[in-house]
This record gives C-alpha cells, structure tokens and sequence, in this order.
C-alpha cells in the first residue's frame, strides 16, 4: 500500500486536483494532509517528516496539492513498478541526469504542466536513475524512511528538500530513479520570459540560502543538478560567483533573441 503526504496550503487546489485525483484509484491507500497554513510549519522537511511519521504504507508519496494522478490505476502501477526496483533510496517523476548541456537536455519524465500542458525534457519508458528529482512527487520506502527522514536542519525553508534527500541517498549507496508514469503539474514554475529571470532564474531568495547550504553538505559530488533554476550547480564554488557566471550567459541569450526578433522585423 502507498500512503500518500500532502503538505497543503490552498483547500480548493487540494480538493480539485489531488484529492479528485485519489478518490478515483482503484487501490487501497492511505492520506495524511497536512496544513501548513494552520500549523506554523517552519520547513517543508518539517512538515513532511510530521506527516510521514503517520503512515502505514509500504511507500510513502509525498505529493503537491496540485497534481493530478490522471489513471485510475497510478498508484497500483507505481507500486508495482517500485516493487522491482533493488535498493531503492527515492522515486519521483521528474529528475535531473548528469549528461547534458541545459535542465530540458538532462531532465527525464513524462508529466505535463501548466494551463498549456506543457512537455519539458526527454520522456522514458522504464525506471531511470538520476542525480536528483523535483519535488513535485516523491516516493520513498517507509522502512527508508524511518532511518532517513528530510533534514530540517539544511533545508529550512520551503526548497531543494527532495534534492538533498537524493544526494543523502546516493551517498548511503541507495538508488534514485525517475518512474515513467504520467501526471498533471498544475504549477509551471519559473517563467524565464522576463530580464528579472537573468540573475535569479525565477527563484527566491531562500531557494539561494538553502542551495547554498547543500553545497556544503555534499561536497562528495563535483557538481549538483536541479530541475528548476540554471540547474548545474559546482560544491567547490562560491554559489555567488557561479550566478554572476550564469548570468552573463543568461543575458547574452536574452538580448540575443531580442535582436534576432528586431532584425526579423526590419
């Protein structure tokens, strides 16, 4: 059985997409919601912890509230797919790869997202290993869980706590994997249509903070990959230097395209 954890926010969203979504399974599962609203959860890895803790399933999902599972048969064909999976540290459905020169290049999925159902990455048919995955949708084996649980300490805010639980995991020798089963992402995330996108990449503040501190936590690896963001990330340099550095490229791109639409127009 899956027992499903949502950290929510907004009831509506809630109840039109993930709820809808799970009283339509055909399986037996589990939810626990937690309302972060209501709370005074400091940290999504506090949140989620509190909610794990609950379950009683053989996997535990940690899902947004605006995910749509879309077949009435996901959780059914999820666990039967974890179920062959050895040594699984996490699942998810979107995740990052180390090969490639940009995020769509190293992304592996098979979700849509955002009111224009958009497709971003390079789809897969059977369970792939990964550097990292997005926190969208997260599976991890209870009996994992409950050794390893989301660092409250690292990831303090609202950001990169699947990402430092997947490097947690590899670094214990366990396996992260993308699973080819499809959802609906109601959120699209960063936009990178506006000059503000150049320096920050359509992410806040605090995502810096605690990106920062994963750096420095896992300096095991050469280079961090992340779906959102610039999504390549180096542990042995300053996290300022490298957005300065991205930046420049980032800006290049933009006023490339703006001449390139100028001259078109002449």
């Amino acid at each position: 059985m899956i027992s499903i954890v949502c950290a929510y926010e907004n009831t509506p969203i809630l109840n039109n997409w993930l709820l809808k979504s799970l009283k339509a399974q055909t399986v037996e599962h589990e939810i626990i919601t937690v309302d972060t609203a209501g709370h005074g959860f400091r940290s999504a890895a506090q949140a989620l912890n509190f909610g794990g803790n609950q379950v009683r399933g053989k996997y535990i999902m940690f899902v947004h509230q605006d995910v749509d599972l879309v077949s009435p048969s996901w959780l059914a064909d999820a666990e039967a797919l974890l179920d062959t999976i050895p040594n699984l540290g996490i699942a998810g459905v979107v995740g990052s790869v180390e090969e490639g020169g940009s995020v769509s290049e190293r992304m592996r999925n098979v979700i849509a997202h955002g009111d224009d159902m958009e497709q971003i990455g390079n789809p897969i048919s059977s369970p792939a290993r990964v550097q990292t995955l997005d926190e969208l949708l997260l599976i991890v084996p209870r009996e994992v869980f409950q050794k390893y649980q989301f660092d409250e300490n690292t990831c303090g805010n609202w950001h990169l706590y699947g990402t430092d639980y997947c490097l947690t995991m590899l670094t214990m020798g366990k396996g992260v994997y993308v699973i080819p089963l499809y959802v609906i992402h109601k959120s699209k995330g960063a936009s990178a249509n506006k000059l503000s996108f150049i320096y920050n990449f359509g992410l806040s503040r605090e995502y810096y903070q605690t990106l920062e501190k994963v750096l420095d936590k896992h300096k095991k690896f050469a280079w961090i990959y992340t779906t959102p963001g610039y999504g390549k990330w180096k542990t042995t340099e300053s996290l300022v230097t490298q957005k300065l550095k991205y930046s420049v490229i980032e800006m290049l791109k933009w006023f490339t395209v703006k001449i390139m639409s100028f001259l078109r127009r002449k």
